[in-house]
Parts: C-alpha cells; structure tokens; sequence
C-alpha cells in the first residue's frame, strides 16, 4: 500500500512539473514582453535559422528569449519560413507577433544602412552621415552641445561636466536610419544602443569602482585609439593607470591626434609640444574628455586592465602588433627596429 502511494504521489508531482513546465512556456511565449524601451531595428540575413534570428531579436530586447521563439516558430511549422530583410519591431512586443513579422516578411522600406566603426570620432560619424545625405551637420551640432533635457533622459549623461560634449557616448555599430530621419533621432537611437549595449554588459563590473563612468569612457577612448588587439587592450590599459597612478603623462598618440585633427602613425617632437588640453604629452592624466567613441571591448579592458611590468608600447606600422617594453632603453630599440 505504502509503494502504491507513493507511486501516486510521485505521478501526481510529475503532473504538476509538467503542468508547470507547460504554463511557465506558454507565458513565456504569449504574454512575455522584451525589455526594449523604444522601438528597434533588426536585420535578419539570408540562411539566418530560428535561433540565430530568435538570438538576435532577444539581444536587441525585442523578445523574452531566443529558444521559446525556436519552439514558436516550429509548433507553428513556420521553422523555414523565417525571410530575410531589415525589420522594425515596436516596443512591448511578444514572441507571435515577432514571428508573423518575420515570416510575412514586413521589411522596413527607405532606410539608409549606416556603420559606424569602433573608436570613430562624433565628427567621422558627422561626415558618414552628410555622405549619405542625411542630416551630419546638425548632428554634429547636437553632439557638441547636449541639451539638460536629453541629459535627464539618459542617466549615465548626468554625471557629465559642464561644457562636455556626447563623444565617447555615441556606441560605434550598424544602424538602419529613415531617410527623413532628423538629428536628434539619431542621437537618441545611438544613446539607446550606448545604454543597452554597454551600460547592461559594464554593471557588474563597474560596481565598486572608485572611477566614475566618465573616467572609465575616456580612457576607454584613449585605448581604442592605441591598440587593436583585445588582450593587449587589457595590459596598455593598465599600464596607463599605472602612468596616472605614478604621475607619468600617459603620452598617447590617440589624444594627440584628437588634439591635431590629424590620423598618424607617429607625430613630430613639436607635435607633442602643441598647446592643448588634449595632449597628453605635456599634461598630466586623462584628457577633459574622450576622444573618440570606443567599443564594448575597450571599456571592459578599462574596468578590467592586466597587471605587467611593462612601461612603454608601440605599434609595429607594418602589422599592427603591439611591442611592449619595461625600460626606456629597450623601448627605444623598439623604436628602432620598427623604424620608428
């Protein structure tokens, strides 16, 4: 008796998991929502599959997760229906109506692709914008002098100085823009990527720093400008703390160039002699700002630098890889060597 009750009880919880299980899907699938704010753009390639498109709606926060839209997709024999295209999916958006959107093949018509590379200036992206005949001018215009509206509307704009401009803010990716697309829209679509793409991925490794956010973007900025390569991304940026740290002048050819307008391998002495705040081969600590507008993987080196013995570094003009030395002296014949 005591094994049939058992028996029973154990039948009896596994109709209750399984009606769980059942419930905690088909709420997952109809009434949950991404956690989006504002519409976004996503697009869809040709032989992208359920999950690779349920991958990419879920990263953009349009959808709850990427394999309840699988398993949509496939109770609905739609799993090879998926048509490739640019799409716009509105806010509060659950995983049916995403999947007759991209199904029905809804594409969004008269947009304009625009990318913009990691560690781009506001005024390389300007002149992208102006190409392609979209408003670069007044984007521009915007960037240099954020409205305290638009700074409430972001949080992480509200620790900025007085007078500082959105570079280092504008997060470097592919966007899709309507071709009557105004300024302030696309200042606003950059802001939102910046947020969910880096605030969201910096959380937890940005608690219990003693560097505020604007610190950690502008040396971000000044790694970027400096190196390609992600692990040596983690060593200069930490040996350029510890150039701050000891009172050296980080000595950056990427604050110099901001400071000159100009892209060089290597600059003049009297280039590093130009009377700027910008250039950090005669002043102390981080430039008054970024000087460009890094990628995710500069940010995090910056939140998480590697700890070397290494002073010096230098680029090898020729392939890009980065030569680290620990003495001015093997630094110098570093620079030899590469004909620098």
């Amino acid at each position: 008796m005591p094994s049939l009750r058992r028996k029973i009880s154990i039948f009896v919880l596994v109709i209750i998991l399984l009606g769980g299980c059942f419930f905690y899907v088909y709420n997952k699938i109809y009434f949950s929502q991404g956690i989006a704010s504002v519409s976004r753009t996503v697009s869809v390639e040709k032989g992208d599959n359920a999950l690779v498109v349920g991958q990419k709606l879920s990263d953009a926060g349009v959808i709850s997760g990427k394999y309840y839209f699988a398993y949509y997709l496939w109770s609905s024999h739609k799993l090879h229906s998926i048509v490739a295209g640019v799409y716009e999916f509105p806010r509060g958006m659950q995983i049916p109506e995403a999947m007759r959107i991209v199904t029905g093949g809804e594409v969004v018509t008269m947009r304009v692709k625009i990318t913009f590379p990691e560690g781009w200036t506001a005024k390389d992206m300007s002149e992208r914008l102006t190409a392609n005949n979209l408003p670069g001018a007044d984007f521009l215009t915007l960037e240099k002098s954020p409205s305290q509206s638009l700074r409430d509307d972001y949080p992480f704009l509200t620790e900025l100085p007085v007078g500082a401009t959105l570079e280092g803010y504008l997060f470097p990716d592919t966007y899709y823009f309507a071709k009557d697309v105004t300024a302030d829209e696309i200042i606003k679509k950059m802001l939102e990527n910046f947020s969910a793409k880096v605030i969201t991925a910096i959380k937890s490794d940005f608690d219990g720093q003693q560097k505020s956010l604007f610190e950690i973007i502008t040396m971000a900025s000044v790694v970027e400008g400096e190196v390609k390569n992600d692990s040596d991304r983690k060593i200069v940026a930490g040996l350029f703390w510890n150039r701050i740290v000891g009172g050296m002048p980080l000595q950056s050819d990427a604050t110099l160039e901001y400071a000159l307008g100009t892209n060089k391998i290597q600059h003049s002495i009297a280039e590093t002699k130009t009377d700027s705040p910008y250039n950090t081969y005669q002043n102390k600590g981080l430039p008054p700002g970024p000087v460009s507008n890094p990628g995710l993987a500069s940010v995090l080196a910056v939140l998480n630098p590697q700890k070397s013995e290494f002073v010096y570094f230098l680029s090898d003009p020729k392939t890009g890889k980065t030569v680290f030395a620990k003495t001015f002296e093997e630094h110098v014949a570093n620079k030899a060597k590469y004909g620098l």
